[in-house]
């Protein structure tokens, strides 16, 4: 098995098998391959985060949300977690069935600190089943308004470090769209999104930068990076905030700037609190 160098040393076979990544002879194949390196690149980042947490003698709580099938927790309980015997992972997701299979993985693999739960995200928040603060909050691609409401329960939580790979930014995106009338007549800016592509991809990048802004003015430094090269993934953009408790100055008036004129002040309760 160590023949394949995208396996680390000691990482659980058993475990990339139930998540068929290996297949049962223990292949892997392009497709998986590319998922193994997407999540492994993101442990990269995450696990100096845990390592820093744990140095200061925190409970260390890591919640996921939009886990899906929960590649980022299972891995990153078998890389770092297993060899502890403090922290706890939590994964968020809304469909009842990845719930349960990721239950029984965790039971069947002896993984005791991780629970699943059948929430959607913006429901997280007031759930008693989580912890009133937790250090470490992830998205990895969860879907629809998922990110926000990511980022909405880890400065409700407190977090000190929140890691997101953003993905499905339609709800700027649609509002560019539905007023672009208003837009063309007001603003040369709104040639930027006047075609329909130019709409998704500016939507896309103008509300990633909001979210830097939102988190900038709520105390946080930002990192904000590739995930992998370009060829793995079209979704590709990491943010890794750290709460500092200092805030960027301008950041709420940058933010209220360019909601203004893009014509996008309906969703200020979004992006500013």
């Amino acid at each position: 098995m160590s023949a394949i160098p995208e396996i680390r040393p000691g990482q659980s076979i058993e475990l990339l098998k139930a998540l068929h990544i290996l297949t049962r002879d223990g292949k892997l194949n392009q497709d998986s391959r590319r998922k193994l390196k997407q999540v492994h690149h993101l442990c990269h980042f995450i696990e100096p985060l845990l390592a820093e947490i744990a140095a200061s003698g925190s409970s260390l709580t890591l919640v996921d949300h939009g886990a899906g099938k929960s590649y980022l927790g299972f891995l990153l309980y078998d890389l770092f977690f297993s060899h502890r015997d403090q922290g706890h992972i939590y994964g968020v997701e809304s469909r009842a069935e990845l719930v349960e299979h990721a239950r029984s993985l965790a039971g069947r693999l002896a993984f005791t600190r991780m629970s699943f739960l059948n929430l959607r995200v913006e429901n997280a928040i007031e759930s008693p089943d989580l912890p009133a603060r937790v250090d470490i909050v992830t998205a990895l691609h969860a879907c629809d308004t998922a990110t926000d409401d990511a980022i909405r329960f880890a400065l409700h939580k407190q977090a000190k470090f929140i890691v997101l790979v953003p993905c499905c930014q339609a709800e700027v995106a649609s509002v560019l769209r539905r007023r672009k009338g208003e837009s063309l007549a007001q603003t040369p800016l709104s040639e930027l999104w006047r075609h329909p592509i130019h709409t998704r991809e500016f939507g896309s990048q103008l509300t990633n930068a909001l979210r830097c802004l939102q988190l900038e003015a709520q105390g946080y430094q930002l990192t904000v990076t590739e995930l992998v090269g370009w060829e793995h993934s079209l979704k590709n953009e990491l943010i890794i905030a750290r709460h500092t408790g200092v805030t960027r100055s301008n950041a709420t008036t940058r933010l209220e700037q360019i909601l203004q004129q893009l014509n996008l002040d309906e969703l200020r309760a979004r992006f500013i609190y």
